[in-house]
């Protein structure tokens, strides 16, 4: 199977993946993360592919929990925002767009992500989420404790 693998002959399923990893003692992501990646958090690597071209799984990044995960489903309608204080130190967000245009402010500093963007922060600082289109944006936000 490994052969077959790295030959790029076989369509791999996750969960023999996943099985791997576990045999080598590294995580999923260790495996399928390009190397001398420069920020280790963020993967962006195709894991599956369905015999469809457009079927497929894509790892976007990685975070370490220490006690849960959060996935959020937001929706903000144009010219509306919402303001974050800062969460405890070690939390994350990652945040993905599969609609419209975000604006992030973080401390002050702000980035846009349009649809199929994604960014990962630690969130321990000040940060809100607007809407300074004309569209609606919806997005996955995962909060990371």
């Amino acid at each position: 199977m490994l052969v077959a693998i790295e030959a790029g002959e076989k369509n791999v399923s996750l969960s023999t993946l996943d099985r791997v990893a576990e045999a080598l003692n590294v995580g999923f992501s260790d495996l399928i993360q390009a190397p001398g990646s420069v920020d280790a958090s963020r993967i962006n690597e195709l894991a599956w592919a369905g015999t469809s071209t457009t079927s497929k799984a894509v790892l976007l990044a990685k975070a370490v929990a220490s006690k849960e995960v959060e996935l959020w489903e937001w929706t903000l309608e144009p010219g509306d925002e919402y303001h974050s204080q800062a969460d405890a130190d070690g939390w994350s967000e990652q945040l993905y767009v599969f609609e419209g245009r975000l604006t992030l402010v973080i401390d002050e500093q702000s980035l846009t992500l349009s649809a199929g963007e994604f960014y990962m922060y630690a969130s321990n600082k000040p940060h809100s989420y607007h809407n300074d289109g004309n569209e609606v944006v919806r997005f996955i936000r995962n909060v990371v404790i």
